[in-house]
């Protein structure tokens, strides 16, 4: 296999887990908005240790200013994304959240369309039509199932789809000025400093002194976040961006084993069909773009 591909596979592989470590964190007590909060400053201070050691100069802040494209990146995308991800996951399953959160690319199909005028071709609208259909196969909506079917999870799926896209259109604006893993950094940073102060240290702080928990909390930050995202970009830097991101669909299907194997959850045929839709739907709109993709979502 390919160097590069292996790479961002595993890195892909390594983002599907995300749900073992959410569950594991719920059943200690913590809640989404928190599971959010240890994920993004364990990430952020691995990362930043990383690029101290291996390239000082990429944690660099031309200007204070430019803290507007991070505060996009980190707060609107990144804790709002994670935040509905994991309430979602919390609401339903955790390939069925994993699916939902695919749906991030036909978001930024419609929002690039809306905000940069790229035009709609036909396969734009081909995908966007298979992730709908997609979209209602996982929720239980085609057909009618009752016991699949439930709201307030899919609103924070689809919403978790919604802020994954708003990444790829702050970063585009930060990208003249600064590279992707740059972007990343200061995209944690912010999101830690953002949630840092409103986390309930006295009531969680004894939590956090148990092995366990510590184990749950780092290793969420690490393997699934810093370290995933890290392999990932090495393995961007050797190919092309669009196919990358069509490796990167790997990713809902560890989340489905981990989600059927590991905790059975429920997974219907059906659902599955829904899922195969939204991946092909992701699949499409990469091809269809002939113009290499500078950013890159870090999950």
């Amino acid at each position: 296999m390919n160097r590069a591909f292996f790479f961002i596979i595993l890195g892909a592989s390594l983002w599907g887990t995300i749900g073992w470590y959410v569950k594991n964190l719920y059943a200690y007590g913590f809640t989404p908005m928190e599971v959010v909060t240890l994920r993004v400053s364990s990430a952020a201070i691995l990362i930043i240790l990383f690029l101290f050691i291996s390239s000082p100069k990429t944690l660099k802040l031309n200007a204070m200013t430019d803290l507007k494209y991070f505060i996009g990146t980190g707060v609107f995308s990144i804790v709002f994304f994670n935040f509905c991800m994991f309430t979602a996951i919390d609401l339903s399953t955790i390939p069925a959240a994993t699916a939902l959160l695919y749906t991030g690319p036909a978001f930024v199909t419609v929002l690039s369309f809306i905000f940069f005028q790229e035009p709609l071709t036909k396969p734009k609208i081909t995908a966007l039509i298979i992730t709908l259909i997609g979209c209602a196969l996982v929720v239980g909506l085609i057909p009618l199932d009752l016991n699949t079917f439930q709201l307030t999870s899919i609103l924070f799926g689809l919403g978790s789809g919604f802020g994954y896209a708003l990444y790829s259109i702050f970063s585009k604006f930060a990208l003249n000025k600064y590279t992707s893993i740059s972007i990343t950094a200061y995209t944690f940073i912010v999101a830690a400093v953002a949630l840092l102060p409103f986390f309930p240290y006295q009531e969680k702080l004894s939590l956090l002194a148990e092995p366990a928990v510590l184990f749950y909390a780092i290793g969420l930050g690490f393997l699934p976040t810093a370290f995933a995202y890290i392999i990932y970009t090495y393995g961007l830097n050797q190919t092309e961006a669009s196919k990358a991101s069509i490796l990167t669909t790997v990713e809902p299907i560890v989340a489905m084993l981990v989600g059927v194997f590991i905790f059975q959850e429920a997974f219907s045929e059906i659902q599955m069909l829904g899922m195969a839709c939204i991946i092909g739907a992701v699949i499409i709109i990469q091809l269809s773009s002939r113009s290499k993709a500078r950013g890159t979502i870090p999950e």
